[in-house]
């Protein structure tokens, strides 16, 4: 339908963390208003301030020197297989990107230092020497080390977290070849099955994200109310020296509350099992912690690329779940149903302006249910 394009392919959840939008910054600006508004309202003489400002400014931007350096004496011993033999590499490697800036602010702030309280050579010497031998201990017992935090966030704005090569992976290596495929594939079923998919809107894979990573290569066993039904038509193409590699889809029966069978093309996305088993082998030194984070990642950037995706846009549908803490052994089926009646839901509610004769209310929805003994359509698009 004409609005299928136009609904977004990305919901919100809950589950999933959103990008940090910079407020440790703004935090930073807000204590640094402060901190000039107690100087000014303690009515002291500037001179006083003005000395240590220089002083730990300099302090500073020896620091990002010497950690520079230090980090040079290891990397030219990886000259060759980490920088192919070049030395500029190794240098812009360990300095940091703003090393004009740091040069630039040390000159400044010993200059302003020695401008200000007449220094000595011998005093500034001394000085400097204090400097490093601060910034040395520091370095040495770990005291400047990143948060956690910070690390996320860099990884998170380099995009070097392994979610995102596992989400790039699975799309490029999977997704990107069989969702633009799927639609072909389900008419090729239907002709050979009495066209029981009727419903276009409802061909798309569903694609499980537990973020716990805790898959079963069975669903049957995961859940007793989705019982494995047919496959789809494989998909064969040729791919990184493999002929006729296949690709093929699996239709479920999914038992709702009312018992009656629905059905639907659902799998896992395993590269949440590769998290999993990491996380289970000591020497991949990736624990449970960091199995939940780069999960939650995962289903975040897996949908960033396919809202961008137009050959996969109304193909898929990421259903993100944690699982119940009741022990409730069919919370799964139940899950994928919920999804599946809310996307049944904002379809039907697009289209109540083309059916103004029926209302929400007064209509019940019959597309999910199949009162026949043949497999009735689902409903569902997009995250």
């Amino acid at each position: 339908m004409s609005h299928e394009t136009e609904r977004p392919s990305v919901q919100t959840s809950p589950i999933i963390p959103k990008p940090r939008e910079g407020r440790a910054h703004y935090a930073t600006w807000g204590f640094i208003v402060l901190c000039i508004f107690a100087l000014y309202h303690m009515e002291q003489s500037w001179h006083h301030p003005a000395e240590y400002i220089t002083f730990y400014f300099a302090a500073l931007q020896i620091g990002a020197l010497l950690r520079g350096v230090c980090n040079f004496m290891e990397e030219i011993w990886h000259m060759q297989s980490r920088y192919r033999n070049s030395w500029w590499r190794v240098v812009v490697a360990c300095l940091s990107p703003s090393l004009r800036r740091h040069m630039l602010l040390l000159l400044i702030s010993i200059c302003a230092h020695m401008a200000l309280f007449g220094e000595t050579e011998l005093q500034l010497f001394l000085n400097l020497i204090l400097l490093c031998l601060c910034q040395l201990l520091s370095f040495a017992f770990g005291l400047q080390s990143p948060s956690a935090v910070e690390m996320s966030e860099i990884c998170e704005k380099n995009n070097r977290n392994v979610a995102h090569g596992l989400a790039w992976s699975y799309y490029v290596g999977y997704l990107k070849l069989v969702l633009p495929r799927l639609k072909d594939l389900i008419s090729e079923f239907n002709r050979a099955n009495n066209n029981v998919l009727k419903c276009k809107e409802t061909w798309k894979l569903h694609i499980l994200l537990p973020v716990s990573c805790e898959i079963y290569d069975d669903l049957q066993k995961a859940d007793s109310h989705i019982q494995y039904w047919k496959d789809l038509p494989a998909l064969q193409l040729d791919r990184a020296g493999t002929k006729w590699r296949s690709y093929k889809q699996s239709i479920y029966t999914i038992l709702g509350e009312d018992k009656k069978l629905n059905y639907c093309i659902v799998e896992y996305a395993p590269p949440l099992q590769s998290l999993y088993a990491m996380s289970q082998d000591e020497s991949a030194a990736f624990s449970r912690e960091d199995r939940l984070e780069q999960a939650q990642l995962f289903c975040r950037t897996l949908g960033e690329i396919l809202q961008h995706s137009k050959e996969c846009a109304g193909c898929y549908r990421l259903i993100v779940y944690e699982e119940s803490g009741d022990n409730d052994s069919h919370f799964l089926s139940k899950e994928i149903l919920r999804h599946i009646r809310q996307q049944h839901l904002e379809e039907y509610t697009m289209c109540e302006g083309n059916h103004e004769s029926t209302t929400f209310l007064s209509t019940e929805p019959n597309i999910l249910i199949s009162d026949s003994e043949l497999p009735g359509p689902l409903r569902s698009d997009g995250f």
